[in-house]
């Protein structure tokens, strides 16, 4: 590349430059400095934080240089990095008698309305001036027009201003990027599957139009559509990650499973390892019910985000589906250790417990989960179910009316308080609980049958079902 003496040269030239401007600051310079000259004294000023000297050498320039707009444009950059707005525009006034078509002055003057949080003149100053500009330069104005009117909170105006350059430019990245978030904030997936659908038919190799369009497809939930789209993406630009993660996920909606792995694994050839990207990976093989595989996307995920409690409840729940209840246990409480108010986290460690005969233990975990979340319907069930196994149906009666305190009458608790009233041989009462919950909630009758199938050797009890049966007919 350069060697050192360029770069002394580079060094000398600097200094050989500053010299001569103290020259002239003192009034002893015997050569003249040329306007291009005092914009670098200017500039060098300004990157080495220099405020006051950046301003007078501006002013000593324009002695010098009276009608010139790059040293007043500098000046007006100066006092705007200052927030002394009033003397920006000033500047910005005078400079554009000498030079009214200038970008940098447009933008300057709305960063200017901005910082003096005049989002709303922003915003019309800069569509006047993408009237003024064409090309390359109206597309710059109509981005930052994009930005203000996120600023102001005119969504669909962000949304509109983006359409309006991709018109001009229909690759724009940016513009391309940005349209696609915007497309689901403002709820116009329709409108962005139609503009992207013309794109793509104008613009076949649009990588990006190509992508969007798969985004909004996804946003629509029209799955197949969307696959389609990202297809065509990855096949124009096969190192596109994002379209890699949205198709995976399109895959995994369509429980196309096999194929969101083979999706997955590509991204994996051609990124960094990503959490996600494992943990999806994990969640794939899990579907597939390859719990040895999806435990070692799992982990690898959990390395890399060691972290993530959820992560761990998800090893805890493949071990758990495989009936492997200790090792579920420990992995559960590391979730719990990393999440302690993890109610859901205490729940399944008591439920494996519960399998493991160690009741009592299972019982303090279900406690602590009515503890950490007393108005959750599903805590005080479990809790209540594991009072019934173990045997203690007074106690399991007395937490029902404690339940229904936090979370109110819900025919479940019925079907609890009926089995657990059969077992102390209260038969009357239990048959009239049953039939409220069946009243209630006929559905939810398989709560009752499973805690004890004996009961439907009841007679009271098979004549309420079919009684309720009958009526549901």
């Amino acid at each position: 590349m350069f060697d050192d003496d360029y770069f002394d040269e580079e060094w000398s030239s600097l200094d050989e430059l500053l010299q001569r401007y103290e020259l002239i600051k003192k009034g002893e310079a015997a050569s003249m400095m040329d306007e291009e000259e005092f914009e670098q004294v200017i500039e060098y000023f300004l990157q080495n934080s220099n405020e006051e000297q950046a301003l007078l050498a501006c002013d000593i320039g324009r002695t010098y240089y009276p009608f010139s707009a790059s040293i007043l444009l500098l000046k007006a950059e100066i006092l705007t990095q200052a927030q002394k707005y009033g003397q920006a525009l000033k500047a910005l006034d005078e400079m554009e008698q000498y030079d009214n078509h200038n970008l940098d002055a447009a933008l300057l003057r709305s960063d200017i309305l901005l910082g003096q949080f005049k989002y709303d003149q922003a915003a019309v100053w800069l569509e006047q001036q993408s009237n003024e500009f064409s090309g390359k330069e109206k597309i710059e104005l109509l981005l930052e027009l994009s930005d203000v009117y996120d600023e102001c909170e005119e969504f669909d105006a962000v949304f509109d201003t983006l359409k309006r350059v991709i018109k001009i430019d229909r690759r724009n990245e940016e513009a391309l990027q940005k349209i696609c978030f915007w497309a689901e904030f403002t709820e116009r997936l329709e409108e962005s599957a139609t503009l992207h659908t013309q794109l793509t038919e104008e613009d076949p190799y649009n990588a990006l139009a190509w992508f969007n369009l798969g985004a909004a497809y996804q946003g629509l939930k029209l799955y197949e559509k969307a696959i389609d789209a990202y297809e065509y993406c990855v096949a124009i630009d096969e190192k596109f990650e994002f379209a890699y993660r949205n198709l995976a996920d399109a895959y995994m909606r369509m429980k196309w499973y096999e194929k969101a792995i083979e999706v997955l694994e590509k991204h994996l050839e051609i990124a960094k390892p990503e959490d996600v990207i494992f943990e999806a990976m994990g969640y794939c093989w899990e579907k597939k019910k390859n719990f040895q595989q999806a435990r070692y996307y799992y982990r690898q995920a959990s390395q890399l985000s060691p972290q993530d409690d959820s992560i761990f409840f998800k090893i805890g729940e493949t071990y758990a589906r495989e009936k492997q209840w200790e090792k579920a246990v420990k992995a559960y409480s590391v979730a719990l250790h990393l999440d302690k108010e993890n109610a859901s986290y205490c729940m399944a460690i008591g439920n494996c417990l519960m399998e493991l005969d160690v009741k009592s233990e299972a019982l303090v975990c279900y406690l602590n989960a009515v503890r950490l979340k007393p108005g959750n319907k599903t805590t005080w069930m479990a809790l209540i179910k594991g009072l019934y196994i173990a045997g203690y149906y007074d106690e399991a009666l007395t937490q029902l009316e404690i339940a229904r305190e936090h979370c109110g009458d819900k025919p479940d608790f019925r079907y609890y308080q009926s089995a657990a009233l059969f077992e102390l041989g209260k038969t009357k009462e239990a048959a009239l609980q049953l039939e409220k919950a069946l009243k209630g909630s006929p559905s939810r009758l398989k709560i009752f049958t499973e805690l004890n199938p004996e009961n439907m050797r009841r007679t009271a009890v098979t004549d309420l079902i079919a009684k309720y049966k009958t009526k549901k007919k």
